[in-house]
């Protein structure tokens, strides 16, 4: 199964490799932002990088059309993410090219969902938080597995 890994460069892609032995035996891609753990991140798997989209408009739309050409290069039967913003054009358009969505709150996110959780939450096949007391505060999809760590 071919899985694409979407995430930010910091704390959530720290968070990513703890779930890695996960997806060992598939066929797996990272896409994230530019920094320095690039080659860090090649070495544990293809990987596709791009400037950071954070909240600009016009940085999303840039990001949105590489996240397009990513998609369509690997086109992944799964797409799994821990946030950020990153994952939100992977979300929507690999949903509409018929991906399965798994969203994994990031352990940060205590007492509410982030903006990217909730701007998934409509296209998550899964969404997984890490702290039980925010199953009271959302959606009926929401599913607690505990932490990463």
């Amino acid at each position: 199964m071919k899985i694409g890994l979407i995430c930010s460069q910091g704390g959530h892609y720290t968070e990513m490799l703890q779930i890695l032995d996960a997806f060992e035996g598939h066929d797996i891609f990272l896409a994230t932002y530019h920094c320095a753990r690039e080659q860090e991140m090649s070495k544990t798997t293809r990987a596709y990088f791009t400037d950071n989209m954070g909240a600009s408009f016009c940085n999303m739309i840039k990001g949105s059309f590489w996240a397009l050409y990513v998609l369509a290069i690997e086109r992944p039967q799964v797409i799994v993410s821990l946030g950020a913003e990153i994952a939100l054009p992977f979300f929507y358009f690999g949903k509409a090219m018929g991906a399965k969505t798994i969203f994994i709150e990031s352990w940060c996110r205590v007492e509410n969902l982030s903006l990217t959780g909730r701007l998934v939450y409509p296209v998550a096949d899964a969404f997984w938080v890490q702290w039980p007391q925010l199953l009271e505060v959302c959606g009926f999809k929401v599913e607690y597995h505990g932490a990463v760590a």
